[in-house]
């Protein structure tokens, strides 16, 4: 019985190991075929389609990217400086209101569990949010139009936070250093926030993630292009090569310029590349992290 049962232990392992293979191929495939793409010719490209190696490879997708060096540096700068401070912020006010949410000693904390679903469900809208940020608030054309608006605070993860907290901190240890005279806001950055590293380390992915790859507040609240975030610059970028290889472009340039030769496709995939390269290489310092605050963070509570 206990052969039986160590064989069908190997081949649950052997099953697990092909399977989780196979899973990691289909994963990095589409990766591999970005970076094949953009760097190949683009001829080549429209006439053999994506292939994982290139038939006949070609710069010049990152050659037209290099001559917009100086803007995508300072673009990159403008992400990376919203990405850090809209992290950073997230990760101090959406724990203060997730923990109170987390204590069954407090009154109202079923009130606040509905209004923060309540914004899951229902939005104001874009027309009374663009009127809101940019007429009551001011924020247009300013850093933090880029920070404030829609991911500042999410929902989910306000409830991912909070059901690490009730899961996972013992109250018994809330208790203990109330009786030892630790007032809230010493419990709350002494004892909650250093047991949490998990958790926040999963929400400051998030909400990473969300800052990086957003473009929608450039778009709605952004026309100073000194302040484009890399997804709005190489968006921009893009437009503008559609723009200069499309007919009524064409006939408004003096001069015979062959713009069949400019590369369009394998561009796209070149600005796929220069926008996903910095994630691709944090992911794997916080990945322990990620993949258990997941993990207890979504138990219910």
């Amino acid at each position: 019985m206990h052969e039986i049962k160590t064989r069908g232990e190997k081949a649950f392992q052997i099953f697990a190991f092909v399977f989780l293979t196979l899973l990691t191929i289909f994963a990095l495939a589409p990766f591999v075929l970005i970076i094949s793409a953009s760097l190949t010719e683009e001829n080549t490209l429209a006439v053999g389609g994506y292939q994982f190696w290139p038939k006949v490879f070609s710069g010049a997708a990152y050659e037209y990217l290099f001559t917009k060096a100086g803007t995508i540096l300072n673009a990159y700068g403008i992400s990376i400086i919203v990405t850090a401070v809209g992290t950073v912020v997230s990760l101090i006010i959406s724990p203060m209101l997730a923990y109170p949410m987390s204590r069954k000693d407090f009154r109202f904390r079923n009130f606040l569990a509905f209004f923060v679903f309540f914004t899951m469900i229902f939005s104001g809208g874009l027309v009374p949010s663009y009127m809101m940020w940019t007429r009551i608030f001011q924020i247009k054309d300013t850093i933090f139009a880029l920070i404030i608006p829609n991911y500042l605070m999410g929902a989910f993860n306000i409830f991912l936070l909070r059901n690490y907290f009730t899961n996972s901190i013992p109250v018994s240890l809330i208790e203990s250093a109330q009786l030892d005279g630790a007032k809230e806001l010493t419990i709350f950055f002494k004892i909650i926030l250093p047991l949490s590293t998990p958790v926040l380390a999963t929400v400051g992915l998030f909400v990473g993630l969300a800052y990086w790859n957003d473009w929608t507040n450039g778009l709605y609240y952004i026309t100073d292009t000194a302040l484009y975030s890399i997804q709005n610059l190489l968006n921009r970028l893009m437009q503008n090569i559609e723009y200069l290889k499309s007919g009524s472009a064409i006939s408004n340039i003096a001069g015979n310029i062959d713009t069949s030769q400019m590369p369009s496709t394998s561009i796209r995939m070149a600005i796929a590349v220069v926008a996903i390269l910095p994630i691709i290489i944090i992911f794997p310092f916080i990945q322990k992290y990620f993949i258990k605050g997941v993990v207890v963070g979504a138990v219910k509570g």
